[in-house]
């Protein structure tokens, strides 16, 4: 455990994590000062109370001899690594790690840690859900919405913490030791931020890097590059399977998810597949994801069935919205890159009318074309991506430039007939338009139930 007391610490970016870190880091005596390169205008919701504690707030930029003059700087994933002045500052030999890595310093407990390109969330509040109906002492935080460093006054010896953990938050981590480590999958995603995808699939793997033989991973046996990682496990792999049986872990047969935790032991039934809660054939390999993670931290089969089937769909994940005048509308605005509003579009029949756009991240949108040619009536484009994705998916469906996503709404509403669905899966990041994924998904809801205000007061 880190003696933080006098140091002084630097936090840079200051999003959720950020501010958690900063207040996290001045209650443990540190002193510390807080850099972000937005303006104090924007920032003004937080300066004030990091004032309050005593922290140094730089806004509107970084400073160089800001970085200089630190003992260690915490840097939030939102920020990338190699920003200039967090490069000078490690070549002056000052220690930079992220919100997860000094949050994992001062964790009690065991830790159970989900990552990959898509159903992390999903997967990480399934797997905390089975725990705590198990009677486990578990907290749930990391990418999920609550900053892992908000964990650890209450964690203690007995506890379970499960993690969402990304690849922003991997890749500044150096001790960092789940008990458990997860891989859902590896799909291009990033690639703007990580350069390529190999970079961007090494720095999910370090979820294990630190793993031992006494340690458990699992990983999809049916993405090819998450079943490459196996071989650079140090410990023992379980693994899930949407497609075929396996040697340990879970697997889909006649009709049921069931697991076996050795090698041809008869499998356990844990739950049938026509029980899960969730809509999507993705939604099953996350089901069997978090069953696989379940049982190796000790739950008892018996347990994890009861537990999925009275599970929730998290919001912003295929989350349904309203039915108005039979159109259904659906809100997947977690879908923020191709793979998954692939598996959002591909987990409806046909006739969608589906919402694409925002910050682009780098990858084509031409793998989307098979799918959408079959299931999709027209698209409706918004954000700054809206170029690339009508010149690359120009001629497969209609397209619709609709630049905000209130327009999008409409024109899909307007097009939309009894029957058909009204899906917003951006495949983009939100950033251009929007805080956050959680905020674009909000204003889809809250445009969703205007119209139906509307057309009520029409109709009436």
């Amino acid at each position: 455990m880190m003696d933080l007391k006098g140091k002084k610490v630097l936090v840079v970016g200051l999003g959720k994590s950020g501010l958690a870190a900063a207040l996290f880091l001045r209650h443990r005596g540190a002193q510390v000062t807080v850099s972000d390169i937005r303006s104090a205008e924007s920032l003004a919701k937080e300066i004030p109370a990091l004032l309050d504690e005593g922290i140094m707030v730089e806004a509107g930029g970084h400073g160089l001899l800001t970085f200089r003059r630190q003992d260690l700087i915490v840097v939030s994933p939102g920020v990338p690594l190699d920003t200039p002045e967090l490069v000078q500052a490690r070549n002056f030999g000052r220690p930079v790690i992220g919100e997860l890595e000094l949050a994992a310093r001062f964790l009690k407990g065991e830790v159970l840690a989900i990552t990959g390109s898509n159903g992390k969330t999903t997967t990480t509040a399934l797997a905390g859900e089975i725990l705590k109906a198990a009677g486990m002492p578990t907290l749930v935080a990391g990418n999920i919405g609550v900053p892992v460093i908000g964990l650890v006054e209450e964690s203690t010896d007995a506890t379970w913490s499960v993690l969402e953990v990304s690849s922003f938050q991997l890749e500044s981590t150096e001790q960092f030791h789940p008990r458990i480590a997860v891989i859902l999958n590896i799909t291009p995603d990033h690639l703007d931020r990580h350069g390529t995808f190999e970079n961007y699939a090494l720095a999910k793997e370090r979820i294990f890097a630190k793993q031992d033989a006494s340690d458990s991973l699992v990983l999809n046996a049916d993405n090819a590059r998450t079943a490459e990682a196996a071989r650079r496990s140090p410990g023992p792999v379980s693994w899930f399977s949407a497609r075929h049986a396996v040697d340990q872990g879970a697997w889909v047969e006649k009709g049921n998810v069931v697991y076996r935790s050795v090698c041809d032991a008869p499998p356990e039934i844990i739950v049938p597949v026509s029980k899960i809660p969730l809509k999507g054939g993705h939604n099953v390999e996350n089901v069997l994801a978090a069953v696989c993670a379940a049982r190796l931290a000790g739950v008892k089969a018996e347990a994890i069935g009861p537990a999925i089937e009275k599970f929730q769909a998290v919001e912003h994940r295929l989350e349904y919205v309203a039915t108005i005048n039979g159109v259904e509308y659906y809100n997947d605005s977690k879908a923020t890159n191709v793979d998954a509003t692939e598996k959002a579009v591909a987990a409806f029949p046909g006739c969608i009318h589906l919402i694409l756009g925002g910050k682009d991240k780098g990858s084509p949108y031409t793998v989307l074309s098979p799918l959408l040619r079959e299931r999709v009536r027209a698209v409706y484009t918004i954000g700054s991506a809206a170029a690339k994705i009508e010149s690359q998916l120009r001629g497969v469906v209609p397209i619709r430039t609709c630049e905000t996503l209130a327009n999008a709404v409409e024109a899909a509403a307007s097009a939309a007939h009894p029957g058909d669905v009204v899906l917003l899966a951006p495949a983009c990041s939100s950033f251009d338009q929007f805080e956050n994924y959680e905020h674009r998904g909000r204003v889809f809801k809250q445009l969703v139930n205007e119209h139906k205000d509307w057309k009520v007061k029409q109709n009436a």
